[in-house]
């Protein structure tokens, strides 16, 4: 027997089945240790920055309390709380939203009575706060899982994962004549995307009770089509300890490794105008740390900032009001 089902569906059981899912039960940390690095754990320089975005928005909306979603093993949220200074600190109201049981207690251990609650959802970090929040989440997205997409020159199909007799699992294309948003457009030549369709699902289901602040989205992606120019096998890669890995490889250790894509920053932008928020300025990761943190004091600082991740991430900062 075969069993097969949409890559978006494999994808959400590798990373976040309770009992076998990566994030959820197999992830040991982030950082030169884990399966991979962000930013956050390479550098102090991004949590600067972060600090003086919060320090502006507060000013603008008058909101006092900070929500961190996906926060990793805390090391951002430490470094903004630092360089927010002490009096700024006693005026703000500080809340994590996690759901990997693994990363929440290390963020506890890391931060401990510095932030005044854990949540498991947005929504529920919302209500604590009557929904007046500033709002802030690096390398949250790449992480939702996503449908596949391919054009084959005539139409475009969906991939799906399948499971033969031997268990071994593989790719299957079907037809899928519904692919949505950015990709209405044809490619003249044969193309693999990513659709993140639950990025859409996840913003509906909290933004409504968003009342009022501001949110910065930080994540490596960039604009459609560009964002797939020279790729035309897509974006989606896997990470175990700290190797890059492709094409069938990201099937080869389900709950073992991350799974990952870039952020389609088209289908983002859109989403966030219907749901009323106005784009307050968007920009590559190099662009928001010279007008924030303009200063890097060691080699790292400067890869955050240039080399790598300075233009491969984007910034992008919307209000609600």
């Amino acid at each position: 027997m075969s069993a097969s089902e949409p890559f978006s569906a494999f994808m959400q059981r590798a990373l976040y089945d309770p009992q076998r899912g990566y994030y959820t039960a197999r992830i040991k940390t982030v950082g030169a240790r884990g399966d991979f690095s962000t930013t956050a754990t390479l550098s102090p320089r991004l949590g600067k920055a972060i600090a003086s975005w919060l320090k502006q928005e507060s000013h603008e909306t008058g909101v006092r309390t900070i929500i961190e979603v996906g926060g990793g093993d805390g090391s951002l949220m430490k470094s903004v709380l630092d360089s927010l200074g002490w009096w700024q600190r006693l005026r703000v109201r500080v809340l994590m939203v996690e759901s990997s049981p693994v990363l929440t207690s290390q963020q506890q251990t890391r931060l401990g009575k510095r932030v005044q609650g854990w949540f498991t959802t947005l929504p529920e970090a919302l209500a604590a706060c009557e929904g007046h929040a500033l709002i802030y989440h690096n390398e949250l997205l790449d992480a939702f899982p996503v449908e596949v997409v391919q054009w084959d020159g005539t139409q475009w199909r969906e991939v799906w994962s399948d499971q033969g007799a031997r268990e071994e699992l593989r790719e299957l294309t079907i037809p899928n004549p519904d692919a949505f948003s950015a990709l209405r457009s044809q490619p003249s030549q044969p193309q693999r995307c990513e659709l993140q369709t639950s990025v859409h699902q996840w913003l509906q289901h909290w933004v409504p009770q968003w009342h009022a602040g501001s949110m910065l989205t930080i994540d490596y992606g960039g604009d459609f089509p560009a964002l797939y120019r020279r790729r035309p096998r897509g974006t989606l890669r896997a990470y175990l300890m700290q190797q890059r890995l492709e094409g069938a490889d990201v099937f080869a250790n389900p709950g073992r490794q991350d799974i990952t894509c870039d952020v389609n920053f088209t289908d983002m932008r859109a989403w966030l105008r219907e749901h009323g928020a106005y784009e307050l300025s968007y920009e590559t990761q190099h662009g928001f740390l010279q007008r924030l943190a303009p200063k890097a004091s060691t080699q790292a600082d400067a890869w955050v900032a240039h080399e790598g991740a300075g233009d491969a991430f984007q910034c992008l900062a919307v209000r609600r009001t």
